[in-house]
């Protein structure tokens, strides 16, 4: 990694340049805004954009679309993008250590699930390795997002493979909205310590610019009976800059970066040749990265536009267990969308994307090829259509892609949208979506295990069960369905309903070949289980999403999920599964002008797990209720004092067992923290 170069283009940024009024408070809005206005939890000017590749309301969003605001992020006291996500209805999150998630939607979970399409700014942090996303190296300054737009159900027409079940954009607030300073900080018990800085200020008569850093410190989390001590201490720094300005009164230009570097522990559990055939490791190891974006977006009318973006990306995760991995990614991406007469309006782009990918050898891994470049071409094309005057939408589209693994892949769509009134809301949708072909499913070799087998003449020997890519490997498939409906009653209240039915294919299933003798180093034998597409299953369910403003100082927010996943053809290794129930419900209360107080009940229903320790064996974990809350004082109105107790109904809680086995889970404890806030 060129650390010169990385820190170059961070201390560009702060030479260039100093936040915003704070978002109006969500007791203060209207539902019927909250259905009709961009987002879910203020009346500033952002929009819904992921839905559509264009602003739209939330209401007219012919998807399962759900927005978490800014204002949302704060009063829900979280400290991470995975805890604000549990938030938005049909997201599973659950934690399995200090610094590792595992988070998906509409099922498949897992600290390496793959059917999910995460955003920053529009800049995607997937990760070729396992199609997945590293959670532990995406954060952003929270005080600065502006909104975490959340689509449920495939997306793959517009953003491509991935966008599986799902899409997550974590979108920045402009920088002309964050002008003046930001000092924040506290800690606690688990978050030990933490702090954040911001400057905003106008560079020129339409140009605005920030520079940021911020970091933490975070303890281990306590140990679950069963397992060894989790021993993963966490502690990050990061820093960055955006700028925005207005070349003209057409073009506007946005360029932003981002440097970070963190520091992990994890205790790792190596399988070996000899009994127990497990050993415990506690490593050290560190990750690392940088990126910078620019975009170009031009205005010829009121219905037509264009915008040009380009983003390079590059991490590093030192020695361990897995690996060590550096990934270098460049992403060109152009959109175009236009009117077409007074009743279709159209939208089609065209992209690029080079991964230049490199893994070295380790205990449990061993590549066919130390490195890979993969590139993917892609091109769209979307056009909604009004059937009927205000009434009906027809909206058709597809996305053309063309993969290093699995050669060209289409991705349609179909959604059809319908008022019958100005408060309500019909949509039905289907849609195809792919998930590619990622390292681990072509030419990497995983050791999954050490098992003691029975062998005729020869005893108990060990047996290594060693997971292989194939080469064959194809894309993954899904057919969804889906149907919504939106409501709004006057002032009070409002309904978002989704019901879907997926259909899957080609999924990863595991064939188990013939076992062989090995002599050295000991006497053992070698199970070889190859990586096929065999699998099938589908999933069904519903999500509802309700505000009620029982008054103008009290607002209640509840979400409700319930999936069920059900698995045809499997081979070889068993299958976890995501909780059938997930219910939150909040209560945002402002007593006073000065004081806010928050209350957030959670309950996430039982789940499969597979127990890697246990010979891949599914495990049950029981259901769990968690309580947070939030008190909030403004001793001036730039100075805010708050304190937040997290998980206090429990001590302990095991929520999720890495799917692995080798990553050993630790306990999610009660916690208490102190937040100073200054704006100046």
């Amino acid at each position: 990694m060129n650390r010169k170069a990385c820190l170059a283009v961070v201390f560009t940024g702060f030479s260039a340049l100093a936040l915003a009024d704070a978002d109006k408070a969500v007791t203060e809005m209207d539902t019927a805004d909250l259905l009709n206005m961009q987002v879910i939890s203020t009346r500033k000017k952002s929009q819904v954009t992921s839905a559509s590749k264009k602003a739209e309301y939330v209401s007219n969003a012919p998807s399962a679309v759900f927005v978490i605001g800014n204002d949302d992020i704060k009063r829900a006291g979280v400290t991470s993008v995975p805890e604000a996500l549990r938030l938005a209805p049909g997201v599973d999150v659950a934690r399995v250590s200090s610094s590792k998630w595992a988070v998906s939607i509409r099922g498949f979970n897992g600290i390496f699930a793959n059917k999910l399409l995460v955003m920053i700014d529009g800049r995607s942090v997937y990760n070729p390795g396992f199609s997945g996303v590293y959670w532990d190296a995406q954060d952003v300054m929270l005080e600065d997002v502006e909104r975490i737009e959340v689509i449920r159900g495939p997306a793959a027409t517009l953003w491509g493979a991935n966008a599986v079940n799902g899409v997550i954009n974590i979108i920045s607030k402009r920088a002309e909205d964050t002008s003046g300073g930001l000092l924040a900080g506290g800690g606690g018990t688990l978050e030990t310590g933490f702090g954040a800085l911001r400057y905003g200020k106008q560079l020129g008569e339409d140009s605005y610019g920030r520079v940021y850093v911020k970091g933490f410190q975070r303890e281990g989390l306590g140990q679950v009976e069963g397992f060894a001590a989790s021993a993963d201490n966490w502690d990050k720094q990061q820093g960055g800059f955006r700028i925005d300005s207005r070349l003209s009164g057409r073009d506007e230009w946005t360029l932003q970066g981002d440097l970070y570097r963190s520091q992990l522990s994890q205790n790792a559990l190596l399988p070996v040749l000899s009994s127990p055939y497990q050993q415990s490791l506690i490593e050290n190891f560190s990750a690392s990265g940088a990126n910078i974006l620019s975009r170009l977006r031009h205005t010829f009318s009121t219905t037509a536009e264009y915008s040009l973006q380009f983003y390079y990306d590059h991490s590093e995760r030192g020695n361990n267990a897995f690996a060590k991995q550096s990934l270098d990614t460049l992403d060109v991406d152009f959109q175009n969308s236009f009117a077409i007469g007074e009743r279709q309006n159209a939208i089609w782009g065209v992209g690029y994307r080079a991964n230049l990918d490199e893994f070295s050898d380790s205990p449990l891994i061993q590549p066919t090829r130390l490195k890979r470049d993969t590139h993917l071409f892609t091109a769209f094309v979307q056009d909604e259509i009004m059937l009927v005057d205000d009434k009906l939408w027809l909206t058709l589209g597809s996305k053309f892609e063309h993969n290093s693994y699995s050669g060209f892949e289409g991705q349609p769509t179909a959604r059809l949208m319908w008022a019958p009134t100005l408060e309500q809301r019909v949509w039905a949708a289907f849609s195809r979506a792919v998930r590619t072909p990622s390292r681990a499913d072509h030419d990497i070799r995983f050791l999954n295990g050490v098992i003691p087998t029975e062998v005729p003449g020869l005893g108990t020997l060990p047996a290594e069960v060693v997971l292989s890519g194939n080469r064959n490997f194809r894309a993954e498939d899904v057919l969804s369905y889906e149907l919504g409906y939106r409501f709004a009653w006057a002032s009070q209240a409002s309904l978002d309903l989704t019901a879907f039915y997926n259909d899957y294919d080609n999924l990863t299933a595991y064939r188990a070949g013939t076992p062989s003798l090995l002599a050295t180093p000991v006497f053992h034998l070698l199970q070889p289980v190859t990586a096929t597409n065999l699998g099938k299953a589908h999933t069904y369910g519903f999500e509802a999403a309700a505000v009620w403003q029982m008054a103008d100082w009290w607002r209640w927010d509840a979400n409700y999920s319930l999936l069920k996943t059900e698995f045809g053809a499997f081979v070889g290794l068993a299958q976890q599964t995501s909780p059938q129930h997930n219910l939150s419900l909040r209560a945002a209360i402002n007593p006073t002008e000065r004081v806010s107080l928050d209350f957030w009940l959670r309950y996430t229903g039982p789940r499969s797990v597979v127990d890697n320790g246990a010979g891949n064996q599914l495990r049950q974990l029981n259901g769990r209720a968690t309580f947070d809350t939030r008190l909030a004082w403004k001793v001036l109105p730039s100075l805010e004092l708050s304190v937040i107790g997290q998980n206090l109904l429990d001590e302990g809680r095991l929520e999720y067992i890495d799917e692995s086995g080798i990553i050993q889970p630790g306990g999610v404890s009660r916690g208490v923290y102190g937040k100073l806030e200054l704006r100046f």
